[in-house]
């Protein structure tokens, strides 16, 4: 083994080579099992997996006693425990694991075998039950014997019809199998079985108890009683904490009334209540929740090298409920306080180490909930001093007037002595020179005759070794053009200078500073830059948070020089601070602040900038007086409005410019105050029968001055002395509405409105003048008059009513017509609108009696309707056009010609013809079946209608074409003439 070589001595003179073997770390532990009892064949494996340098063998102990392998019921496979048959009363135990390389042994974790089974439920019947309508019962599982735990269902009559829980009438217990019912219904009566499951590693087993007969008969009282909660089951059923908030995450069952919290803390325990109520009252039921856990860490202890004969101090620290007890393991082997050793709770002290301490440590934390455990690997290293894997430097320049340090750290255990030399002569503490226990050489006030090879030497016990390295002296480096004080103003650029000698055997580098914080030169969208060739510094628009002082630093390997300069940067103010708000009045408040920085311009005065939620941002506010100069530490803030939250900012500003605000004050509400302006938008009218109707714009909200606000009416019939006065105390309001029996209708009222609140009353608003809801008219108009005009057309006409008989403003009249067969209800209308007398009613069936009757209207309604009057429509015009159309051109004039139209008995007799075309229309008397026209000059086209006419209108359309060449446009003839 060579003199480098670190070694950790196992038990049994085995050797663990550190860098190449590593002790055993589990990767697979043992879990517990639970083993059906009775099972002959069948087979239990217990896993045990470590990984480990070299590799690990195992080892297995039962109940803290070796299992013997060689009996053929054991079987180890690689680290697997296999137990072929296990036996009731012969394998069940605790047991555990130990890998094992020659660098220690670890223990596993604890496994049981245990051994499940369930009996039968008793063969003997079980007793009927009966429980009242309405009230609660339940019904006693009464398991059979069994392990481990169970868990219950129920099914009634006959399985499978499992029980369900019907909007949470049914609990089962998983503590006691029992089923719970609340509130029976005579449909409960029935046969009820409890059926229980154990589940295990292998297999599932279940078997049910006998018939359990539930009869629900009648509450012979028949009357409600107050909910009697008789039942508490578990998991806790409960909507509410008692010593505490309820926790966020707990939730309501959907399946009852069962209160569900997931993912239990320990800020879930404590006192739960559970509520039941009715019409006839209430009940309630308390239960504590206490919360435990098992093991867990929070400190565990790591891999450690340490040299021999130093301590060792590891900490592992648990948390769990019971409170974890701590103990300890060294390869496997229980450690208690002796000798070099101390074991206190989760602290493990080792004085005064030696090779033998070297192994697997554990720390075991356990409670009743479980066991947990955390490993470490101890190595205790010894070895000869050794400069191989870190000699000293072996050129070490140095400057003149400068100091030098000198490392000397080898590697070694235990701890070597160190000293040093310079050729022969041994090295002590001196003025200039300083030789620390850790191996460090300084050597101060450097000059030329301090040259030469120094060699650093180490010795323990084991052996002695040294290294040696060469110390050059260089010239000094020296700032030979310092950078000056600067003065400018914000946004300006300056230059501050900087150069310096050095060794010329060696690279010069310069770097900035500022206030001690390196600046970043190399970013080119930065404010900072250097010029390559000397040190100089550029900063581009001074900004304020770059004053301060700057310092340039020359530096070599060797050494380095510096030498600094201060920057003052003036700009607008800084912000003022200490923003309070003082004696709040209605309009006005007191503003107090102290002074911010000036940053080294003088500030010249302030202004007030004020918020409020009536506007969306800050705006300058009035103050008194109005100018506020600089050497001011407070102000008057007037023109506020009562009863209005504010907050406030304070800004400096000087010869160049204005700094940032204040931070804001706090929201204050002026004080209160009566209202000043009136109410706008007064007005009103309509309504129902009875009522006035006051309309106005409510206040807003700079305006209403204080709380208790609400609005004061006055209302008068016009020439009236007495006014009414009404309060209307709900600030939305918008209308007022006035009944009275007595009211006329349309009646002329003057109002006027006013605010109030708290502290008093505003002032009136100018006088409106409102109307009374009108009434419908309440005569009818006379004298009606219906004239037929055509088969489909009549005239009605009326004497006006009176103005006065109108209840209000008259909006016009209502003409009614409906055929002589109708009924009234079904008759057509036509309004018109104004004073117009007279109507025509057009859309009528030709040869009809129509009945006709006029009313007035207004906003109100209609009034009564005049006496009814009849009118006939006049027979239908001819149904047929002129026929045997013909024309004829003569230069510029065409004649056109027609027969007489013959009319049947049922139409009106033709009166004459009309003909339309490029010019208006005319009208020839019956006599005439010719007409004359002239051609376009400009090549332009003829359009020829030619029909009857009479009483009953006119006829149908014969179209007209004095050519071969036309076209046909809605049944008229158009004919072009080029």
């Amino acid at each position: 083994m060579g003199d480098s070589d670190w070694l950790c001595v196992f038990t049994g003179g085995d050797v663990c080579i550190t860098g190449h073997d590593s002790g055993p770390v589990f990767e697979e532990q043992p879990s517990s099992v639970v083993y059906p009892e009775g099972l002959s064949e069948g087979k239990v494996t217990l896993n045990c997996q470590a990984r480990a340098s070299p590799a690990a063998t195992y080892s297995w102990r039962v109940n803290g006693t070796d299992v013997p392998v060689g009996d053929p019921r054991y079987t180890l496979v690689a680290g697997n425990l296999v137990i072929s048959g296990p036996q009731f009363g012969r394998d069940g135990g605790s047991y555990q694991c130990l890998a094992i390389n020659r660098c220690g042994t670890i223990l596993s974790r604890a496994a049981n075998l245990k051994f499940g089974y369930l009996h039968d439920f008793p063969g003997e019947g079980r007793s009927p039950q009966t429980a009242y309508e309405g009230a609660g019962a339940f019904l006693a599982c009464q398991p059979p014997a069994h392990y481990p735990v169970l868990s219950y269902r129920w099914f009634v009559s006959e399985f499978p019809s499992f029980m369900k829980p019907d909007g949470g009438r049914w609990f089962v217990s998983q503590v006691t199998g029992n089923l719970y019912l609340a509130k029976a219904e005579p449909n409960d009566t029935a046969s009820y079985f409890c059926f229980t499951t154990i589940n295990m590693d292998i297999s599932t087993k279940s078997t049910f108890s006998k018939a359990n007969q539930l009869t629900v008969q009648p509450d012979g009282t028949g009357l409600s009683s107050a909910p009697a909660i008789t039942v508490v089951p578990d998991p806790f059923s409960c909507p509410m904490k008692v010593d505490g908030l309820l926790p966020s995450k707990a939730g309501a069952s959907a399946e009852g009334p069962i209160l569900t919290l997931p993912e239990m803390t320990f800020h879930e325990e404590g006192v739960y209540e559970c509520e039941a109520y009715n019409s006839e009252g209430r009940d309630t039921q308390q239960g504590r929740i206490t919360v435990q856990a098992q093991p867990e860490w929070l400190q565990v202890m790591s891999d450690s090298e340490v040299e021999i004969s130093s301590e060792l101090h590891w900490t592992c620290v648990a948390a769990g409920k019971p409170r974890p007890s701590i103990r300890w393991l060294r390869n496997g082997q229980p450690l208690s306080t002796q000798d070099r050793v101390e074991v206190n709770g989760g602290r493990l002290k080792v004085i005064n180490l030696a090779l033998e301490d070297s192994g697997m440590y554990q720390c075991v934390a356990e409670n009743k909930h479980g066991t947990i455990y955390s490993n470490a690997e101890l190595r205790v290293q010894v070895q000869v001093p050794d400069f191989r894997s870190n000699p000293v430097r072996r050129l070490v320049p140095a400057a003149r007037g400068g100091q030098v340090m000198m490392e000397c750290r080898p590697r070694a255990a235990p701890k070597p002595t160190l000293f040093w030399s310079r050729g022969t002569e041994l090295l002590t503490n001196s003025s200039r020179v300083t030789v620390t226990p850790d191996g460090m050489l300084r050597i101060h006030n450097i000059s030329r005759a301090d040259e030469g090879k120094y060699t650093c030497f180490a010795e323990n016990y084991l052996g002695k070794a040294n290294s040696t390295g060469h110390l050059s002296v260089r010239d000094a480096t020296k700032i030979t053009l310092a950078p000056s004080n600067a003065d400018i103003n914000q946004g300006e650029n300056v230059t501050l200078q900087c150069h310096a000698s050095h060794d010329p055997t060696m690279d010069l580098t310069f770097t900035w500073a500022l206030n001690g914080a390196l600046l970043d030169l190399e970013d080119p969208g930065g404010p900072y830059h250097r010029k390559e060739t000397v040190g100089d510094l550029l900063i581009v628009s001074g900004h304020l948070s770059q004053a301060g002082t700057y310092s340039c630093t020359a530096q070599t390997v060797v050494d380095s020089a510096s030498a600094s300069a201060k920057l003052v940067v003036r700009g607008p103010p800084g912000p003022p601070g200490g923003l309070v708000v003082k004696n709040v009045a209605a309009t006005s408040v007191e503003l107090r602040w102290s002074r911010g920085y000036d940053n080294h311009s003088p500030i010249g005065k302030y202004v007030i900038m004020g918020h409020s939620p009536l506007s969306p941002g800050w705006k300058r506010m009035r103050t008194d007086p109005s100018n506020i100069e600089g050497n001011a530490e407070s102000i008057r803030v007037v023109g506020l409005l009562p009863w209005m939250d504010y907050e406030f900012q304070v800004i400096a500003s000087n010869i160049l410019g204005s700094g940032e605000p204040s931070m804001s004050s706090h929201t204050i509400r002026t004080q209160q105050a009566a209202p000043t302006v009136a109410p706008s938008g007064l007005g009103g009218g309509g309504g129902d029968r009875n009522e006035l109707i006051i309309t106005w714009t409510p206040m807003a909200r700079e305006y209403q001055n204080g709380d208790g606000f609400g609005y004061i009416l006055a209302f008068r019939k016009q020439n009236s002395p007495t006014w009414v006065v009404e309060r209307v105390s709900n600030v939305e309001s918008s209308r007022y509405v006035y009944s009275n029996q007595s009211l006329s209708p349309y009646c002329l009222f003057e109002v006027k409105i006013k605010a109030y609140n708290r502290k008093g009353e505003g002032p009136f608003s100018q006088i409106a003048v409102v109307h009374s809801a009108e009434e419908e008219p309440t005569v009818a108009p006379s004298r009606i008059n219906a004239t037929a005009l055509t088969a489909f057309e009549m005239q009605v006409s009326w004497d006006p009513i009176q103005h006065l008989s109108t209840n209000g403003i008259l909006q016009g009249y209502e003409i009614r017509y409906w055929r002589q067969h109708e009924r009234e209800a079904s008759a057509d209308r036509v309004r018109t609108a104004g004073l117009e007398t007279t109507a025509r009613v057009v859309g009528l069936r030709p040869s009809t009696r129509y009945h006709v009757t006029v009313m007035a209207y207004n906003s109100a309604g209609t009034g009564p309707a005049s006496p009814r009057t009849t009118v006939t429509t006049r027979r239908p015009p001819p149904n047929r056009p002129p026929g045997n159309v013909s024309w004829k051109t003569d230069g510029s004039w065409v004649t056109v010609r027609w027969d007489h139209v013959k009319t049947l008995d049922n139409e009106s007799a033709v009166l004459g013809y009309k003909h339309e075309g490029q010019s208006a229309l005319k009208v020839l008397d019956k006599g005439k079946t010719s007409v004359t026209l002239p051609l376009p000059k400009d090549n332009g086209y003829v359009v020829l209608e030619i029909r009857s006419w009479g009483e009953g209108g006119d006829g149908a359309t014969d179209c007209v074409c004095p050519n071969n060449i036309f076209f046909l446009i809605k049944c008229t003839l158009v004919h072009y003439f080029p």
